[in-house]
């Protein structure tokens, strides 16, 4: 009730409403949770992605993370009751965002429940005017991630090879283990563009310091961003520490492996024109809770510690990778 009470009071003193609501905590707060929303705000009328990601300091809830639009007008989409997907306007870009999508049934095995899922977002988004090659970012939880993350990638590669984005590039994403209330192999998020009045679309952004993530078998971007009217929108995939090559560096120590991912971020950010000071919202997995007191350190001695970062304990998609950031940055233009 408490971090809900916060929330609302937030939403109100910015007159905006919620696009998408995610939820990093315990899968038996997820009955709880809702129910809260309910007494606080009534008739929850907006998409919301519940992951299993403990919080590293044994609260139920790790973080809440909102995306939020003031002063336009939000419309939903619908599947089985629930809203799914919003959809808005802003900077002469129209967007929609769609989230908590999980297979059903979810006794299938799970490159099939993979599958299911991105032929749901087909689906959700058609009902909106939005295609899959309108996707520029999506969030793939998944539920024992280590033992198929192998056949995730396969079910997802396949899929996107009969899919000519209309960016030219693969979305930008984030792979990471995580449960969902409904108890499917996954739980998936997603973001679409449409560019009006002429506007330019989003574009692929380069890792600096790391080779393309397809040159190992992923196929996700590793940054996408969003040109508008308004300001420019950066969304750095899930990263971790990761060679040029594409080989997992310092495998047994955590600390160095947050050095240098935050490293990659940075360089990220720098090569457009960005820094951590314009970061927006980010979230930190760690494989051990205990990890996140590294990252708290290094943060301060970077003084980042008002970094507006959720930590979550939640499974990396490699057995020997510990720690793993993703950001989305903002900047106005002009």
């Amino acid at each position: 009730m408490e971090i809900f009470t916060r929330l609302a009071m937030t939403l109100n003193e910015l007159e905006a409403t919620i696009i998408h609501l995610t939820v990093f905590g315990s899968v038996s707060g997820s009955t709880a949770g809702p129910e809260a929303m309910r007494r606080i705000f009534g008739n929850i009328s907006w998409p919301v992605t519940w992951v299993e990601g403990a919080a590293c300091q044994d609260h139920p809830i790790a973080g809440l993370q909102v995306f939020a639009l003031a002063g336009g007008e939000v419309n939903r989409i619908e599947l089985d009751g629930r809203w799914v997907g919003s959809v808005f306007e802003s900077g002469g870009v129209r967007q929609c965002v769609v989230g908590g999508l999980a297979p059903v049934p979810t006794s299938p095995p799970p490159a099939e429940q993979t599958r299911r899922t991105l032929d749901l977002l087909q689906q959700m988004l058609a009902q909106a005017g939005f295609s899959l090659a309108d996707t520029v970012r999506t969030w793939f939880f998944l539920d024992d991630i280590l033992s198929w993350y192998d056949e995730f990638n396969r079910a997802r590669t396949q899929i996107y090879s009969g899919v000519k984005f209309h960016t030219g590039s693969l979305p930008a994403s984030t792979g990471v283990g995580g449960r969902n209330p409904s108890g499917a192999a996954l739980a998936l998020s997603a973001w679409a563009v449409q560019s009006l009045e002429g506007s330019a679309s989003a574009v692929e952004v380069a890792s600096p310091l790391q080779c393309p993530a397809p040159a190992y078998g992923s196929s996700f971007s590793r940054a996408m961003e969003i040109p508008s009217a308004a300001g420019r929108r950066l969304f750095i995939s899930g990263t971790a520490s990761i060679a040029p090559a594409g080989q997992t560096l310092w495998p047994a120590d955590a600390g160095k492996q947050i050095a240098l991912t935050m490293e990659v971020v940075e360089a990220i950010l720098q090569s457009r024109g960005f820094s951590f000071s314009d970061v927006t919202r980010a979230t930190a997995y760690f494989k051990a809770r205990a990890d996140a007191r590294l990252f708290a350190e290094w943060s301060v001695a970077h003084g980042l510690d008002s970094l507006p970062v959720v930590a979550a304990q939640c499974a990396v998609c490699r057995d020997d990778l510990l720690f793993e950031l993703e950001a989305d940055a903002w900047r106005t233009q002009g």
